[in-house]
């Protein structure tokens, strides 16, 4: 089903299109993540993967419990976004030799993946409260809020440390 084909015709045909594409990127966010936490060098930061890694996988579980109190089947649909998100960071992650800098381009990468999934969780629980599928609203917030929990985590890294310690200066051979 694209986003806009004739398979979407309803609110809740999007509401469920869109939970099938977060579904969907939570799922690539726990093969990405492993990655991640192998690349990064600061102590701080492969921590705070690991514990997204789990709380990604707590996520997860929430969204089956969605999925079950609207009377559906868990399943996923392909998102070219998240795709295209993590493609970005392991290219940007493969092309940076300097650990300092690679550990700030690991925190902006991932900063790219929180905001993705802050707008789609955002965007769900505004949908539910519109159909009244109030059931689902708590799992849904209980996961923007780790979100945006992480996203402040990772500019609190960001900003104390590995922008600090990257090297600032454009190199004499450029």
């Amino acid at each position: 089903m694209g986003l806009f084909t004739k398979d979407i015709e309803t609110l809740h045909d999007l509401f469920l299109h869109t939970l099938q594409d977060i579904y969907y990127a939570e799922n690539q966010i726990t093969k990405a993540l492993p990655k991640m936490i192998e690349k990064a060098t600061d102590g701080q930061l492969r921590a705070g993967f690991e514990q997204h890694l789990e709380e990604t996988r707590g996520q997860i579980d929430r969204l089956e419990q969605v999925f079950e109190l609207l009377g559906e089947k868990a399943k996923a649909v392909d998102c070219p976004a998240i795709d295209g998100i993590i493609k970005e960071a392991n290219e940007v992650a493969g092309d940076i030799a300097d650990k300092a800098v690679l550990d700030a381009g690991l925190i902006a990468s991932a900063q790219a993946v929180e905001h993705y999934e802050i707008t789609r969780y955002g965007t769900l629980i505004a949908w539910a409260n519109q159909m009244g599928h109030d059931q689902v609203v708590p799992l849904l917030q209980a996961t923007l809020d780790e979100e945006k929990a992480t996203d402040e985590k990772l500019t609190g890294l960001a900003e104390s440390g590995a922008n600090a310690r990257a090297p600032q200066t454009q190199r004499e051979d450029a």
